[in-house]
């Protein structure tokens, strides 16, 4: 009985201490597969493409609606009282200033001017008034047609005046600094066509509700176009010369976009962020104002996102 005990009670130690080295083992090997993973970690190196700054002009457009019109009209007035015999033209035809339009017969002449020529055939009595065209331009509108019966003054017919032809561009007034007399404008047609104009003037009045002011366009065309067409006018809003500019992707950003960096190649393989002041937008580009780069600065273009303030990187092509 005695030797039992003594025999357990040896044995027991020697078991906790083969444990214990067992445990010690273990931890061990997993110490030292950690720091395996940490220096793998440490010596990542993130595929990055670069990209160096450009120095060139930037020009940012906007887009106006803008609408055909006639600013000058001329009314064909009749200039007695009496009927229309005869209508010389229609909506769309061209007239020039003098040419007859319309041939109006008094109403005396239509009740006794065939009785006057029959007891005196050498008297030659018509009663019949020419009406012609005060300008020249094209007939937009026609008020009455042939049998009509219009009294003294009563208005005719309406002459757009083609020298008058413009597009009105509605310009907000905010933007009224960006636009000068004589500044180029490109018009673009609904059919996709593009017109040269130039600003000729400015109208002396702002819409109440919208708050813009209109922009006369004179257009270099001979194209026929109807009035109330609308346009895109594309308007110059900011011209930079010589202006330093990286691509969009290379400008990185917080949430809220309060603040811009980049990520700059401090040599081959580590890149460091650097916070940058962005100016206009313009396609692709956006300007830099502030730092001043050099044209052999590295600055990382694809790869950048999630990058630390200090990342290691790999350039590829």
């Amino acid at each position: 009985m005695n030797k039992s005990i003594i025999k357990y009670t040896v044995t027991s130690p020697l078991l906790l201490l083969a444990c214990i080295a067992v445990l010690l083992t273990s931890c061990g090997s997993g110490s030292k597969g950690d720091s395996g993973d940490d220096d793998k970690a440490v010596n990542a190196q993130v595929a990055v493409t670069v990209t160096s700054v450009n120095d060139s002009s930037m020009v940012d457009y906007t887009t106006l609606n803008a609408q055909s019109a006639f600013q000058q009209k001329n009314y064909i007035k009749s200039n007695t009282n009496g009927y229309i015999q005869k209508v010389n033209t229609q909506i769309g035809h061209y007239v020039n200033k003098g040419e007859t339009v319309f041939t109006v017969k008094t109403k005396e002449a239509q009740s006794i001017g065939n009785s006057v020529n029959i007891l005196d055939t050498t008297f030659k009595f018509s009663g019949v008034n020419r009406i012609t065209a005060p300008e020249h331009g094209y007939i937009t509108q026609l008020n009455h047609q042939v049998g009509d019966y219009v009294q003294d003054g009563e208005q005719l017919a309406v002459i757009s005046d083609r020298s008058s032809f413009a597009f009105i561009m509605q310009l907000p007034y905010e933007m009224e600094n960006t636009v000068k007399l004589n500044q180029d404008v490109q018009l673009t047609l609904p059919d996709g066509e593009k017109i040269d104009g130039k600003i000729a003037s400015f109208m002396p009045t702002v819409d109440t509700a919208a708050q813009t002011q209109g922009v006369v366009i004179k257009i270099n065309s001979d194209k026929q176009i109807p009035e109330n067409l609308v346009a895109k006018a594309r308007v110059i809003r900011t011209f930079k010369q010589n202006t330093a500019s990286l691509p969009k992707s290379a400008v990185l950003t917080n949430e809220t976009q309060t603040e811009f960096w980049v990520m700059k190649l401090i040599n081959s393989t580590t890149a460091i962020k650097v916070p940058v002041k962005k100016g206009i937008e313009v396609g692709d580009r956006v300007e830099i104002l502030s730092p001043k780069f050099s044209p052999q600065d590295k600055i990382v273009a694809t790869g950048n996102y999630g990058l630390p303030d200090t990342a290691k990187v790999k350039i590829v092509q």
